[in-house]
């Protein structure tokens, strides 16, 4: 965790340099100071512990190959224990108990991580050619990366125990033990070329002060330039100035450029001219600059702007120091670069605390780690917070405060400043709100809408191509949606991604939303967020609401049905957003959620979307309209899923005589609801009807789909599955594979129709007694599966049971009973404990501990088994039978035979009337 950046007021003056790039220096050095330091502290059991720690740094210092390898260990390492030594120097009569036990724990870690060290000193190959090896092995370097950790949350506790426990005002944790050795201790006065001090209650933020100690001591010859960028109240400022502070007596002389307009940056440039008697203009200043060989530092301040060239503003010469603050991440190409951003919790919590003047006690830190969390480790919302909070007085009633008046607690600017800095977090965002063109302001506020990550370019270019299906809102009803897209759309009325990256380049110059390259995503931070919203008035909110949920549902009904599980992850969470608000008058795009509801395998919210909008369709078209016939195929689909079969076919059967009757047979749609409702008559045990309706829905694909097409291809995949269930196997294997081969030659091994072309193939295999092939196949199935759909869809759940039943087929049946038994638990709470998934899962673990000779525990699964599927289905079906089969050979192991012979019986009967 980041240490604690309070100016020093201990008595003990030892320091840290953060480790160089030399490979000896700061180890020696390390060496002594903690042998000092164990000379100065009066506790045995702190001699002891810092004895050990001088172990370990003299074992790293043999360790003849890479030893900087180890650099971070010792690091974390020293930290702890320069802290442990200045608390008990500082504070003997309250620390000493306290601070016993986190010793004992931190002599043990390092006393285990010794060997280790040991081990490589002895090895004669290089610590990096033998890290690949014995991470691999989980043996030596993995321990050491193991204790390395267990260190730095030492370092943690070690601060939240001196917090808590030892009563100490924030303050008094200092980071003298932070600062380079033999660095003179810095004024408090410093106020160099008008650069103001850090706040006084600046905290944390090592990581980056240490990676801008360490590139400004480098000697490179040439001039070195740091960008720090980010979001408006990340603390930019602050960390350059904590630099500054501590880093004075490297500099020559260090100048302040408020570096907010051209004109700031020229009025600082003429001070600096005026000040150094070289004339009385900016190029005067950058001449004395260029000629002096003196190791100045300039500190660009607020270089947000982002039309402003800076970089006419940087003397021509290869020496001198720049340190730029900047919203815009463009400037990075200037030099070395820290984005700037939230802070670690436990540094947010003791900036929250010491601006609320409230004392760290174990229940103010509780509540202070829940508010920090709430303003997502923002400074300067935490920063704003405690100031209101020491006002009200009361910490513990901020968080029903703020969830009621977010936009006014973060507009209120406190009365008492503890730095220069002139906004509030809302005004902040406002100043650069204020700079964006129509569009770019317009597309930010509409992103407020839709979830914070996870926004793409491809939701807005798909809906612009949007054509109004007939069971969708027509063109007419989306001026303002369409209006806005026309923004980004070229002389030809194509999308023009030029364009759209204009506006995104715009917002992302000010730090208001970040790019992903490699997922091609952008996001937003969670309070710009928020915030953007608030620069809506009611109508506008309104307004813009009904745009994104239009913009949304346009994108979705331009992706085709094949592509929609692929798509579901991207837009599920933008859908749940929108959910959150409800605006009046918005199009009706509730049948194209349902598609992404549907895909997702969140099968209650599916159904329960379509059924509103059914009853609305019925009202608005009639029965017969193509629209109304669109959305009961939806719902017979999310019925089928939910294991409702009886009623999915009863609408199936209406749905595909009047789509016959208006589209035709041969329509896409007519056998769209024809394949369907095959899979309804498959679910139903009626194999032989399947089929027939399978082999004609395939023809007909084939002649006018071509054979290569998704649609032909998914109607092969579901034909060879009913070849395979009627016991054909040898043609269902021939279909499978060919299904198989065209699916991933057509839409790539990791779609999800592949993966199902997939799994159908591999449980031909098991039917043929192929074990081995179909553990391989339903392992890649399930293993895909679970990356691209997540551990809990429904597809997924299927995969893992499917190679359950393989692991049990093989003899695994441990390994059989561990998959199902996760399989079962989810199964029921996804989908219920009568759903038909559910007892197919529960019935397979019940045969799982008949092989485990657990018979009594199979029996009660098989009694539940049967007696749900008889009132789904009847004695007819071949799951029943199944059943009836199973609980049979299970009493007889019981040597419960009455009752088996009854079963075997009703299984005769059963057959006779199918």
């Amino acid at each position: 965790m980041p240490h604690t950046s309070s100016p020093s007021h201990g008595s003990s003056n030892l320091r840290f340099r953060p480790p160089a790039e030399t490979s000896s220096e700061w180890l020696v050095q390390s060496i002594q100071t903690v042998k000092v330091l164990a000379d100065l502290v009066p506790l045995p059991y702190a001699k002891g512990v810092l004895g050990v720690v001088v172990i370990l740094l003299e074992t790293v210092e043999k360790v003849q190959k890479n030893r900087d390898e180890l650099k971070d260990l010792c690091e974390n390492t020293l930290r702890v224990a320069l802290f442990l030594g200045e608390q008990l120097t500082a504070h003997c009569n309250t620390t000493g108990l306290t601070l016993k036990d986190l010793c004992e724990e931190f002599e043990k870690h390092l006393r285990r991580v010794l060997p280790a060290l040991e081990k490589l000193q002895q090895e004669s190959q290089g610590l990096p050619g033998r890290v690949k090896k014995v991470f691999k092995a989980n043996s030596t370097a993995s321990k050491i990366g193991a204790y390395q950790k267990n260190i730095q949350q030492l370092q943690s506790n070690f601060k939240f125990m001196a917090l808590v426990d030892m009563g100490f005002k924030v303050n008094e944790i200092h980071a003298s033990a932070l600062s380079p050795p033999n660095a003179p201790m810095v004024s408090l006065n410093l106020n160099i070329n008008n650069c103001p001090l850090p706040s006084r209650m600046f905290q944390g933020r090592q990581a980056i002060l240490t990676k801008m100690h360490q590139y400004f001591t480098v000697n490179s010859g040439k001039q070195l330039i740091y960008v720090l960028y980010g979001l408006g109240g990340a603390g930019k400022t602050q960390i350059a100035l904590k630099f500054i502070q501590d880093s004075s007596a490297n500099f020559s002389d260090i100048f302040f450029v408020d570096a907010s307009t051209l004109d700031t940056i020229e009025t600082a440039f003429k001070s600096l001219a005026v000040l150094k008697g070289v004339g009385d203009s900016a190029q005067d200043a950058l001449t004395w600059l260029e000629s002096k060989h003196g190791d100045w530092l300039l500190f660009f301040d607020n270089a947000d702007d982002p039309k402003m060239n800076l970089n006419q503003f940087f003397p021509l010469c290869n020496h001198g120091n720049i340190i730029i603050t900047s919203r815009n991440p463009g400037l990075r190409v200037y030099g070395e670069h820290s984005p700037v951003s939230d802070m670690e919790e436990i540094d947010a919590v003791i900036l929250l605390l010491q601006s609320a003047a409230k004392k760290a006690s174990e229940e103010n830190l509780q509540v202070a780690a829940k508010i920090v969390k709430e303003l997502y480790y923002l400074p300067l919302a935490i920063a704003q917070a405690g100031a209101f909070i020491s006002k009200s007085e009361d910490l513990a009633g901020y968080l029903t405060l703020y969830a009621e008046n977010r936009a006014r607690l973060l507009r209120e600017k406190p009365d008492q400043l503890h730095d220069q800095y002139a906004w509030t977090v809302y005004t902040t965002w406002q100043i650069s709100f204020d700079q964006l063109s129509k569009p770019a302001a317009r597309f930010l506020q509409l992103c407020s809408f839709l979830h914070y990550t996870g926004i793409t370019e491809e939701i807005f270019s798909k809906a612009s191509k949007y054509d109004g299906p007939v069971w969708l809102p027509p063109k007419e009803d989306l001026r303002e949606p369409l209006q806005f897209l026309s923004h980004f759309l070229g002389p030809t009325e194509e999308w023009s991604s030029l364009s759209f990256l204009d506006a995104t380049n715009e917002i992302k110059g000010y730090s208001l939303m970040s790019f992903d390259a490699a997922t091609k995503m952008f996001a937003i931070h969670p309070l710009v967020h928020a915030w953007s919203r608030s620069t809506l008035g009611d109508v506008d909110e309104e307004s813009s609401c009904s745009s994104i949920n239009s913009i949304l549902g346009m994108c979705i009904s331009k992706i085709p049905e094949y592509d929609m599980t692929l798509a579901f992850p991207r837009l599920l969470p933008h859908l749940g957003a929108l959910s959150l608000f409800n605006a009046g008058g918005v199009p009706d795009f509730r049948t194209a959620f349902w598609d992404i509801y549907f895909a997702a395998g969140q099968l209650q919210e599916a159904h329960d979307l379509i059924v509103q909008v059914i009853e609305r369709y019925k009202l608005l078209f009639g029965e017969q309209h193509l629209a109304t016939l669109e959305v009961m195929d939806r719902l017979a689909l999310t019925s089928h899923k939910l294991g409702e079969y009886k009623k999915a076919k009863e609408l199936q059967m209406v749905v595909l005589e009047k789509r016959t009757k208006v589209l035709g047979e041969e329509h896409p749609d007519t056998l769209s609801t024809m394949g369907n409702l095959a899979s309804t008559y498959s679910h139903l045990g009626d194999y032989e009807k399947a089929k027939e309706l399978q082999t004609l829905a395939f023809q007909k694909r084939t002649t006018l789909l071509g054979q290569d097409h998704p649609d032909t291809l998914l109607a092969m995949g579901n034909l060879a599955r009913t070849y395979s269930n009627l016991g054909d196997y040898e043609k269902a294997k021939e279909l499978g594979t060919l299904a198989l081969q065209k699916q991933t030659t057509l839409l790539g091994q990791d779609h999800p129709d592949t993966l199902k072309a997939m799994g159908n193939l591999a449980s031909t295999y098991s039917n043929i007694g192929d074990c081995e092939k179909a553990k391989e196949l339903k392992t890649v199935v399930f293993e895909k599966q679970t990356t691209l759909l997540g551990q809990d869809h429904p597809d997924t759940l299927m995969a893992m049971g499917n190679l359950a039943s393989t692991y049990s087929n093989i003899g695994d049946c441990e390994k059989a009973k561990e998959l199902e038994t996760v399989v079962l638990e989810k199964r029921t709470t996804l989908l219920g404990q009568d759903h038909p998934d559910t007892l197919i899962t529960m019935g397979n673990l019940a045969f799982t501990h008949s092989n485990l000779g657990d018979f009594e525990q199979a029996k009660e699964l098989e009694i539940v088994v049967l007696k749900k599927r008889r009132q789904l289905f009847g004695d007819g079906h071949p799951n029943s039978i199944l059943a009836m089969r199973n609980l049979a050979h299970t009493y007889r192991k019981l040597q419960r035979l009455k009752e088996a012979e009854e079963l075997d019986q009703l299984v005769k009967d059963s057959q006779k009337s199918v």
